[in-house]
């Protein structure tokens, strides 16, 4: 069967496109799966479940303030250098906290290193990357099977991690993610030939042609970019929660601790249909629609987990339903701020809104901790996920109804 020209077309890029996949899940899958050595590295190191998990919402700050820094950054010295800078923290990061003997260690190497790497190889630009070489009709869909891709690394690294960590200690199971992230390097090496393409075109959008600042400011006068915005805080917080306390729920409720490992490799694996499903989902119905549905769909299936006792069935169904409904965010995010902002400052922009996503996220990780040590349970802290999930699923649908003007620059 002979291929369409426009598939054809993939063909030049395909080593890119290959390379941010791997980069991406690498880093992504990694980062998922630092939950599992909460218990242990508290224990081992004399820590409050709070104090490990201020670690992660500090590296989900430093992600999320670090990330449109990263994007601009990426457009004006270019990807490689940039992603490579990126990859070096990440084995940096690890080391740290394989090595830490106290708090600061942990801080410096989970909480520091780790967010500035994701800031620099992580899913924004990733994405940004894979969205420049390939053509518009075909760019929902291949961010979808990038980020499917991108979905693999917990199915690796969770197994991997849990398994040397039940063997031989945590120290072990994060050391074997240190030998991981050494593949990141040639990943970023390689993706990072996306700089010897030219940006396309976007026509009729008017942030595409201005300056960082520019884009910045329209950015942030557009209604449906800001309601975009402030839902992907919600998103964040949720499943910054699930990652980082998943685990620890499992063993509290008198679990197998292996589960754990189990339903965040489950996640892992319906990560993939969930992202191709929503990448050729937003292909052909409007993706800010598709977002708010699956905040909402999200926040049921939570409350439903959490509402009952858990045991392992239910628990492997709900990683697999929250999977489908995870990474599938990535495509639509990406595509909303192309078709609002075009492709020069994609990056930035998107890292402006991954702000908001941050912050949740670290309220995710910290306020979990924080009320599990307070109460005891973690009844608090998914009632409060929930119920803002709904509100913003909400906002997000409302907002994807209208049809307002395209942003303009602060200038024009």
């Amino acid at each position: 069967m002979t291929p369409t020209p426009l598939l054809s077309s993939l063909r030049p890029v395909a080593p890119i496109l290959i390379a941010a996949s791997v980069m991406l899940s690498l880093v992504m899958g990694l980062r998922q799966s630092i939950g599992l050595f909460v218990q242990p590295a508290v224990r081992d190191l004399s820590m409050a479940v709070a104090d490990f998990t201020l670690a992660i919402a500090v590296q989900n700050l430093a992600w999320g303030v670090l990330q449109p820094i990263a994007g601009a950054w990426a457009t004006r010295y270019g990807f490689r250098p940039v992603m490579i800078g990126g990859a070096i923290a990440y084995v940096l990061g690890l080391l740290a906290l394989a090595t830490a003997t106290g708090f600061a260690g942990v801080l410096i190497g989970a909480g520091l290193l780790i967010g500035l790497a994701l800031a620099c190889c992580g899913s924004g630009l990733a994405m940004a990357v894979v969205a420049r070489p390939v053509p518009a009709a075909l760019r929902s869909n291949v961010l979808g099977m990038v980020s499917a891709v991108g979905s693999l690394g917990a199915m690796i690294s969770a197994p991997i991690g849990q398994a040397l960590s039940l063997d031989f200690g945590w120290r072990a199971g994060v050391f074997g993610f240190v030998a991981i992230s050494l593949v990141i390097l040639p990943c970023a090496w390689m993706a990072g030939r996306v700089d010897r393409i030219p940006i396309p075109p976007s026509p009729g959008v008017a942030a595409d042609a201005g300056t960082a600042r520019e884009a910045a400011r329209a950015a942030m006068r557009y209604g449906p970019f800001l309601i975009m915005t402030l839902a992907y805080f919600v998103c964040g917080l949720q499943l910054v929660f699930l990652t980082t306390h998943l685990p620890s729920y499992i063993a509290f409720c008198g679990l197998d601790p292996m589960l754990g490992a189990q339903a965040l490799a489950m996640i892992g694996g319906f990560n993939v249909l969930g992202s191709l499903f929503f990448g050729w989902a937003g292909g052909r119905w409007p993706k800010a629609v598709l977002l708010g549905l699956l905040y909402i769909s999200r926040s049921l299936v939570l409350a439903a987990y959490f509402g009952e006792p858990p045991s392992s069935g239910s628990t492997l169904l709900f990683a697999a339903l929250m999977g489908f409904l995870w990474m599938g965010v990535a495509p639509l995010v990406s595509g909303l701020v192309i078709e609002m902002f075009g492709l020069r400052w994609q990056a930035m922009i998107q890292g402006l809104a991954f702000t908001s996503h941050q912050l949740g996220s670290s309220l995710g990780a910290f306020g979990g901790g924080w009320m599990f040590d307070a109460f005891g349970n973690y009844q608090l802290a998914w009632q409060i996920g929930v119920g803002m999930g709904i509100v913003g699923g909400v906002l997000q649908v409302l907002s994807g109804l209208r049809k307002p003007p395209p942003p303009q620059l602060a200038t024009a």
